[in-house]
């Protein structure tokens, strides 16, 4: 992997970036979208082409479930198995520690309102032992898979021999992903023991074509996450994410204060953040890639992504609308459908209204970052951002 960084806003810490892989170019910033089990829900490697799209990021938890590593090497790696021809990033599987583990337990996602922060549970002191279906340890991420209940055991170097197998161009550390509910203590022991495993994996990885990614925790405390950021840059990894969970509010401050700290000349990867405001706000401080299911989930349930904030198909109005989706966008479906058809779609159950307004989200993320590159070029970033949010938070 080369990253080089092309452009700066004079105004802020946004910049405009090339990322080289062995099978594709990436432009930065630059939004990954999430093909779970080697497939973006509703749409084929063909059409994501044909939307612009330059890499996808595909989950390694899944993908050792079923098919599993060995099948999908056996047939040429993810690239031949899915045929996709840009590049290709998998995750450590690290954070199905929490989603599975916390988060099913406490029922909270990775970012969670100041409100019920303030609320600790009493369960993250013992957050090991209180979890549904994984378990943390020293040694790795002990789980039952939610498939057939089998008991695996997720180790930092079990989790290296997956990807590497997978054989996407980035790749990732196996890391904590701590509750947005832990505690000081909890989250600073979580972020020793996530160094300890990057340490692993770094020994364990042995596919020089893959680039190894490291990543930063710490919860939402800021003084965890900079010497998370601090002992991680020290490893001297290609690039680093920003994993996690977060406070709304503080998201922007702790983002900030990490992307000081690491390594100026390397890609940073905010980790399944992808509301707009949220992105804005961080491309703002410099970070370089994204990756979420939001437009792809937003379209499964009717919800259009918009240059005006968001559109719910199933709303009685949009029954006889004869307008676009987007009068601004010029995605094949906004030329060829009215929002009344696609109404009809959705509202039947018909396959073709989601999948439509899934190939439409996507095609409008893709478009923004390019907006977004260029704001950064022509050094308009700041009123791109600012005219956005006021939009999408009216």
């Amino acid at each position: 992997m080369k990253f080089s960084v092309v452009s700066k806003d004079k105004k802020t810490n946004a910049r405009v970036g090339v990322l080289e892989t062995p099978n594709g170019v990436l432009n930065t910033p630059a939004f990954l979208s999430v093909a779970t089990l080697a497939s973006i829900k509703g749409l084929d490697t063909f059409e994501m082409r044909d939307i612009g799209a330059e890499i996808i990021i595909c989950n390694t938890y899944h993908l050792m479930l079923r098919p599993g590593a060995d099948l999908i090497k056996k047939i040429g790696g993810l690239h031949k198995f899915m045929n996709w021809e840009g590049a290709l990033m998998t995750d450590s599987g690290g954070y199905q520690a929490f989603s599975l583990g916390f988060g099913m337990t406490d029922k909270v996602g990775k970012v969670v309102n100041e409100n019920r922060q303030s609320k600790k549970s009493t369960t993250e002191k013992n957050q090991s032992q209180n979890t549904k279906l994984a378990k943390i340890t020293e040694d790795g991420v002990k789980f039952n898979s939610h498939i057939d209940g089998s008991l695996h055991n997720l180790t930092p170097e079990y989790s290296m021999e997956i990807q590497n197998k997978l054989g996407a161009d980035l790749i990732y550390v196996l890391d904590e992903c701590t509750s947005p509910l832990a505690d000081y203590e909890y989250t600073k022991q979580s972020i020793a023991r996530t160094l300890r495993w990057a340490k692993r994996s770094q020994e364990a990885h042995k596919n020089n074509k893959q680039t190894l990614f490291g990543i930063v925790q710490g919860g939402v405390y800021q003084g965890l996450r900079k010497q998370s950021a601090k002992e991680i840059s020290n490893l001297g990894f290609e690039g680093y994410g920003i994993g996690g969970s977060f406070g709304g509010k503080q998201m922007p401050k702790i983002v900030e204060s990490v992307i000081s700290i690491l390594p100026e000349e390397k890609p940073k990867h905010l980790l399944g953040i992808g509301e707009i405001d949220d992105i804005l706000l961080a491309v703002e401080r410099g970070v370089d890639m994204f990756d979420c299911v939001t437009p792809t989930r937003y379209g499964r349930h009717g919800v259009v992504l918009t240059i005006s904030g968001k559109l719910n198909i199933f709303l009685s109005k949009y029954k006889s609308d004869k307008s676009p989706l987007d009068k601004k966008c010029s995605c094949l479906v906004c030329q060829r459908y009215t929002r009344a058809y696609l109404a009809h779609l959705c509202r039947s159950g018909e396959i073709n209204g989601l999948r439509f307004l899934t190939y439409h989200n996507i095609f409008f993320m893709i478009q923004l970052f390019e907006a977004i590159r260029k704001s950064i070029q022509e050094n308009k970033f700041e009123k791109l951002k600012n005219n956005i949010i006021k939009k999408w938070r009216k």
